[in-house]
């Protein structure tokens, strides 16, 4: 399954435009995670457990959105977006969005 942000893929014409597909991922972020997050935030640095946590919830988006375009008959994605978003939940709890779009086709 060929997967990119460009309208084209180089060298392969598109035979046919099949749909728009999509795929989510809703994490929730450990407790944790959260307080020694917050730590960083006041005296910098890098979350490196929010940043696996976002990569894990892309990779499951795209995976998902590979997956509908394969069920419908596709060999490829193109125009693909990723979106992230923060849930707040309650009073101070957090969920990491991840969406992924874009045009299902046969090359």
């Amino acid at each position: 399954m060929i997967l990119t942000t460009t309208t084209t893929i180089e060298g392969q014409p598109v035979r046919e435009y099949i749909g728009i597909v999509h795929g989510e991922a809703i994490l929730g972020a450990n407790l944790f995670r959260d307080l020694f997050a917050s730590i960083r935030d006041i005296v910098g640095g890098r979350s490196g457990a929010y940043e696996e946590e976002l990569r894990r919830a892309r990779e499951i988006a795209l995976e998902e959105m590979a997956q509908e375009a394969r069920d419908r008959g596709a060999n490829a994605v193109i125009a693909v977006d990723v979106d992230y978003e923060a849930i707040q939940i309650g009073s101070g709890g957090a969920m990491l969005m991840v969406t992924a779009s874009g045009t299902a086709v046969r090359v």
